[in-house]
């Protein structure tokens, strides 16, 4: 029996592929020089094209860094808080979700490239005429909102002694993250990201292999 059409996985267009490569190149540059000192010419000739053809496909620099932000953090919400993506999508359990957060943070040792990339732009964004901020604004309001949401679930399971606000735990976890990875760029050796950030989830009383809380469950 021949294969059902729809089975067949879509081939990506000649225009799909050159937008990749296009993101591909953008990505690799701003993570090393920063936004500021990267052109659109700097990234047509790192991917093999004219200025008017990276035009053709972003209207200009600040979209190609908005897309470039938005790619990857579409990709590890839609594992870790679907709804974000999709809203009214069923997500994971909160000890799953849980063990997909610390993933990332085992995927980010392994894309040094990417961690640069958000680390730079994230320091630069700071600055409120900075074509990111609203970007990088957003994504924390969100990220809080989400990880104090998911904190609260895992705590439901646990015994009453296990304390903190949740909204409290959610931007320590953040501000943890996020400093880990300014200290693994630096001296990667010295700096145990997944393992730091999995003793922080247990001093809170969380279990970061996926199981909820620890303090006081029965067996």
């Amino acid at each position: 029996m021949s294969e059902r059409p729809e089975s067949v996985p879509r081939r990506p267009s000649k225009g799909e592929r050159t937008r990749a490569r296009i993101l591909d190149s953008a990505a690799e540059l701003f993570s090393r020089s920063g936004f500021n000192a990267v052109s659109l010419r700097d990234i047509a000739a790192h991917a093999g094209l004219t200025h008017a053809g990276v035009l053709h496909h972003f209207p200009g620099k600040e979209s190609l860094l908005i897309e470039v932000l938005g790619h990857r953090d579409r990709i590890d919400a839609q594992s870790v808080f679907p709804g974000i993506v999709h809203p009214g999508t069923p997500e994971p359990d909160p000890g799953e979700r849980l063990r997909l957060l610390v993933g990332l943070v085992a995927r980010n040792s392994r894309t040094p490239g990417l961690v640069a990339l958000y680390t730079k732009l994230s320091a630069e964004a700071t600055d409120p005429q900075h074509p990111a901020h609203h970007y990088f604004r957003e994504r924390y309001r969100i990220l809080r909102e989400e990880m104090t949401v998911l904190i609260e679930a895992l705590r439901a399971e646990v015994a009453p002694q296990v304390q903190g606000d949740p909204a409290i735990m959610a931007r320590q976890l953040l501000a943890l993250m996020d400093g880990l990875q300014t200290q693994w760029l630096m001296e990667p050796d010295a700096v145990e990201m997944e393992e730091l950030v999995r003793d922080f989830l247990r001093r809170l009383g969380l279990d970061p292999e996926g199981g909820g809380g620890q303090a006081g469950v029965s067996a």
